[in-house]
This record gives C-alpha cells, structure tokens and sequence, in this order.
C-alpha cells in the first residue's frame, strides 16, 4: 500500500508542475532530471483521458506509439503535445482531415513541419480535431462532433484549430500544433484565452505534399499558453525547405530573443469595427481595453480605417476557397481510386463545391491578382503603422451550432455572411501575408474570452513577439483557468 501512495503523490506533484509551467518550464524539469520524460507523458496523458469527455477535442490518440517513443533531445525534450488532423501528416496517425472522406487513410510519414517539431523534443500523444477541410470558424464536423469550450461548453472551441485549443486551454499540454488558412490559429486562441500566433507566409514549411494552401493563404504553427513557448517554438520549426514556393525575410535575432527584448515605442492603428459587419459590445470592450493598455506601456494609438471593401474581399476569398476545394476532392477521388460523392461530404463544403467550385480560369486569377493588391496597400499602410489592433472576432464565442450549415440551398453570398460577420478581420492577413497574432487579455462577464489581434509588417514576427511578451508580463493570462481543466 505505501509503494502505492507514494506513487500518487509523487504523479500529484507531477500534476502540479504541469498547473504552473509552460513547455519550456517542463523540458528543463525532465533535463535536469528532477522528473522522467515517461512521467511527464503518463501524466498528460492522464490529463487528456480526464477532460476530453467533455471537449471532445481528440481525434484520435497516439498512447501507445508515444510510450515506445525516444524523445529527441532538443528544448522540448520530454514535454507532450497534439498535432492537429488538417493536412499534416503524422507517420504513426490516420489523417482525416475532419472528414468522412478520407476514411482511415493513414500517409506513413511526416509532413515537414511535423518532422521538424518532432525533432524539439516533443512527445506526440494524439491528434486534435479539426473541422471538415479547416472550412469554418468551428470546430463541428460530422465525422466528430462538435468540439466544446473548456471556459463554458455550450460554446464552441472556435475553429478550423479547436481541439489543439481546447486541450491546451483545459491544461492537457502547454501548446498544441495547429494550422491557418483564414483565421483557425488565431480565432480558436480568442476562443479559448490563448495566445495564437499565425507567421509570416513563408516562414514555416509546408511540404513535401504541398506547395501552397489556399493560394498562399494558408500557414502552420501552434497554439499555446505562453508566449516564449510559441516563440521557441518558431525559432526550431521555421525556414524554407526544399522548393518551398515562397520565402520570408531573415530576422535580426532569434524569436525567443525578441520576448527578451523592451519593444521601442510603437505607432499602432487602431480599427475598433468595419462595415457591414459591426462589433459587439463585447468585442469594441476587448479592442478598446487593449488599446488602453498600449496607451499605458507608452505606444500611440490612433484611431484608422483599413483600404478594403470587406465583402468584395469575402467573395474573391470564396473563389479561391472553392477552386482549391474542387481540386482537393478531385485529387483524393483519384487517390483513393473512387470518386468522392456528395453524400461523404458537409453542406458547407457542397455549397462551396456548387458555388464556388467551378469558376473559370480568368475569374481565379483575378481573386489571386486582388489579394496581390490587398498586400501592397496593407504594405503602404504599414509605412505609417508599426501594428494593426483589431478585436480577433466581431462577437463572443458562439454556441456550439450557431455556425454549423444544415441547409443545402444556401448560396455563397449567405456563407460569407455566416461566417465572416462573426470573422471580419482574420483573414485579411492570410491574404496579405503579414503576421498576426490573438492574445488574450479580455473576458466578458459571462466569462468567456476575446482576443485582442495584432498584424505587423510582412516578415517582421519579432516586433509582435516583443510586444506580446510586454502584454504578457503588464496583464499576466496563464493562471487564468477554464471551468473544464486538468488542474489537479
């Protein structure tokens, strides 16, 4: 019996350091062999088995292939994690893709970027849902369910990165791989008080299967609860690979170095709403009490408008969405030696397939040729700006079905509405390719969070890291708990 209550208040204690540590915190507890990497992964695996019940936020779980596994070593040696099930190959993982679609199909191999957060040291223990393609702002796929809030269930998680945000939210792991194609690091970090950091286009790989997602749109990083963690974490994991069709700028210093350094004074454009779709009461609160707490670290903000009429953008968006979804489906017919039917796929993506699928040519580089013209205005507006501070989301968390399409005789033009009047602002800079970030500093009196979101000039991740990391410090965010967590 005494061998028994020794192990649990030794797995207690274990419990305890993953409450008050980020990843960073837990790798240098298991290097300095004060606890055992296998330690650490039976309790976060402990952790996920308790509050996954009621987020739902696993895909599936990699247990036993994490059990045999040696950890690399590296800065995040031993310290356990998700990748998200979107369009990143894990070797020892099915990939779903949030899909029916795509059965059990299992690729075998890492995608590179997978690969490379492999080789920090980190431990794989599952793989987080996603929503069918990554084609929402919730994470609610039929194949899954949907995936709930920790902070209050009857909201969603946010998407297309909910379940890599509600397990790190829960306090299952201290950050969690996810990807973004229009927003899905950054709305689910609002979502989820987390912070959320989407690069630079081109800063992080993308191959060897894909060249581009979504017209450049698309990127990968993580979600986390620190800001040096997501920052490390892009320090170890960025860089062109081979072919890489886009390429960022070099930094001055490393992006950790960059939360270690004080941020000069800094000119920040303020855009509180934009028509035709209007914050809420509680986002202009989230926007306003952001900007008030730059006004006091010593920045200037200035009230401004952004160049671009938001529902011509949403619907050139839409044509890109919808040609890269038709070519997706064709190729995964032909992959699988069977046509995919409409019957295996979600309404959204019908509709999108319907309305948007099968543009013409001309009318495909044109969308492309306009987001090229969004960038070089943003770049203009950027000569006078340092940042761009928006709310992350024109409204609170939604609850669970508000975003979920049921009726198949929508159009394209009622999609945009649904989703974009509750996302106005995130994808704008997956058009551009600048970098933005969600960081939590803002939760409503019903107790759920709203992201304050910052884009700053092409290439340059180091001024938000820096600033991020002077919000962090001014409005501390990681004793913040949910109601559903893993906290012992």
């Amino acid at each position: 019996m005494l061998p028994l209550l020794k192990w649990i208040f030794f797995m207690k204690d274990i419990h305890n350091l993953v409450d008050s540590h980020d990843g960073i915190g837990l790798a240098e507890f298991v290097k300095k062999g004060e606890i055992k990497s296998e330690e650490l992964l039976e309790c976060c695996i402990e952790r996920a088995e308790k509050v996954n019940p009621e987020i739902n936020a696993i895909a599936e779980t990699l247990y036993d292939s994490a059990r045999k596994a040696t950890p690399h070593e590296g800065l995040f040696s031993g310290v356990p994690t998700f990748v998200k099930d979107l369009f990143a190959p894990v070797a020892e993982a099915r990939m779903t893709n949030g899909s029916h679609a795509l059965g059990e199909a299992r690729p075998g191999m890492d995608d590179n970027l997978v690969s490379r957060l492999r080789k920090t040291g980190c431990t794989f223990i599952g793989t987080s849902t996603s929503p069918e393609f990554g084609a929402s702002y919730t994470t609610e796929s039929t194949r899954f369910g949907p995936t709930r809030n920790p902070w209050n269930t009857k909201h969603s998680s946010g998407g297309s990165s909910g379940g890599s945000a509600a397990l790190v939210a829960a306090r299952v792991v201290p950050f969690a791989h996810a990807n973004d194609g229009g927003g899905s690091i950054r709305v689910p970090a609002s979502c989820c008080g987390l912070f959320g950091m989407k690069p630079t286009r081109g800063r992080m790989p993308s191959g060897p299967l894909t060249g581009e997602g979504w017209g450049g749109f698309g990127t990968a990083h993580a979600i986390s609860l620190s800001v040096r963690d997501s920052a490390a974490l892009m320090d170890l994991t960025a860089g062109m690979d081979l072919g890489a069709p886009y390429a960022s700028p070099s930094q001055s210093m490393s992006f950790l170095d960059a939360t270690k350094t004080p941020v000069r004074p800094l000119r920040i454009a303020l855009v509180e709403s934009m028509d035709p779709w209007p914050s809420s009461p509680e986002s202009l609160a989230a926007v306003r009490h952001a900007a008030k707490l730059c006004e006091s670290l010593g920045h200037a903000v200035t009230q401004a408008e952004l160049p671009v009429d938001l529902y011509q953008f949403f619907d050139q968006c839409f044509d890109i969405i919808g040609t890269n979804t038709r070519n997706y489906v064709e190729l995964l017919g032909q992959m699988r030696g069977k046509d995919v039917s409409l019957d295996e796929l979600q309404v959204h993506t019908r509709i999108m397939l319907r309305e948007k699928g099968n543009i013409g040519a001309v009318q495909y580089v044109r969308a492309i040729e306009s987001m090229h013209a969004l960038g070089r205005r943003f770049a203009n507006l950027m000569t006078e700006y340092d940042v761009i501070l928006t709310p992350t989301l024109a409204k609170p968390p939604v609850l669970i079905g508000t975003l979920d399409v049921i009726d198949e005789n929508k159009y394209a033009d009622d999609l945009i509405q649904h989703y974009h009047s509750y996302s106005p602002y995130t994808c704008l800079f997956n058009a551009t390719g600048q970098p933005a970030m969600s960081v939590p500093l803002y939760w409503t009196e019903q107790g759920l969070p709203i992201g304050a979101h910052f884009s700053g000039r092409f290439g340059d991740e180091e001024t938000l890291f820096s600033l991020a990391a002077q919000l962090e410090l001014a409005q501390p965010w990681f004793s913040n708990r949910p109601k559903v967590n893993a906290c012992s």
